[in-house]
């Protein structure tokens, strides 16, 4: 059987460039597809920061129902907001190839770097590494899809605002006036693209599964493991980046507290790929017993 495969996504820019390139390798396969944009809350609801909505999987939720229901076929999301259960029926199909993992400053000169000044992001994560590093700095909300945050950035008096580096430039909108933050831990999965389909479509999943990239799918899943160990969800300022290198995988895991002053990490080298079964467990267990379980507590009922 012969299906025109639905391929539900958000309708912002970057969203819809992920679900276009999506549909060109399904294209180039062979396979006949439609685009089915739709609103999610988290694209509604821009007046509050993320973690007072109170939603796991804010931007997500909206597709799965439209899956569920049979209005698309598959689901393309940016990973990193993805929560780590699927709901019942849905299945993970393929992981494309990873972009850049590094998040990054879009400044309007870095002289307050050295002094007191402002910057805006909406990630609990982001803000608590950056004032961590810049304790004496205000950290302001931003929300909105990334045109929005940059139009916000340069009508506003803030010295910069953060953003993941790859979906600057899959829009093509990155600007000169930017550095990378290397010593910024990622969100788990930042970077990656992960495509979702109903697990009893067959046809659908077989097709989609032909776009996976498996070291993309290895190092995100090891990353997704901490996170759900962690219990985390998409709120708690958690960071993890795996990497893969001759064959031997890396990671590094933190937890922060919210207001960036507590730091507990973890890191692991050169881990042969037969080894990795339960590495993000592993990780995520050490963090807890170092004082994360304690932090994690304080952080939900911060949270509340």
């Amino acid at each position: 059987m012969e299906k025109i495969i639905k391929i539900g996504t958000r309708d912002s820019q970057l969203a819809l460039w992920q679900a276009k390139t999506v549909q060109q390798k399904l294209h180039k396969l062979g396979y006949k597809t439609e685009l089915v944009p739709v609103k999610s809350t988290g694209d509604l609801v821009l007046d509050k920061p993320l973690y007072e909505l109170g939603i796991t999987g804010i931007f997500t939720k909206t597709l799965d129902v439209a899956m569920l229901n049979g209005t698309v076929d598959i689901a393309v999301h940016s990973m990193k907001d993805v929560p780590t259960a699927l709901p019942i029926g849905i299945r993970q199909a393929a992981v494309l190839e990873r972009a850049n993992t590094l998040d990054i400053l879009v400044h309007k000169g870095l002289g307050f770097l050295n002094g007191e000044g402002t910057i805006a992001t909406g990630s609990l994560r982001r803000k608590a590494q950056w004032l961590h590093k810049y304790p004496k700095h205000n950290v302001v909300d931003l929300r909105g899809n990334v045109n929005l945050r940059l139009q916000k950035l340069e009508e506003s008096n803030w010295g910069g605002a953060i953003f993941a580096k790859a979906g600057l430039e899959r829009i093509e909108v990155l600007p000169e006036n930017h550095i990378d933050l290397s010593w910024m831990v990622p969100a788990p999965a930042q970077g990656a693209v992960v495509v979702h389909t109903m697990g009893n479509d067959v046809y659908t999943t077989e097709a989609v599964a032909k776009l996976n990239d498996t070291n993309t799918e290895t190092c995100t899943a090891v990353e997704r493991e901490f996170l759900r160990e962690l219990e985390g969800g998409c709120t708690a300022p958690i960071g993890a980046l795996a990497t893969i290198e001759n064959n031997k995988i890396s990671f590094e895991g933190v937890l922060f507290s919210l207001d960036g002053e507590h730091k507990i990490e973890v890191q692991l080298k050169d881990i042969e790929l037969s080894e990795i079964e339960g590495l993000g467990k592993h990780c995520a267990q050490e963090i807890l017993a170092n004082g994360g379980a304690v932090l994690m507590k304080e952080i939900k009922t911060a949270l509340k």
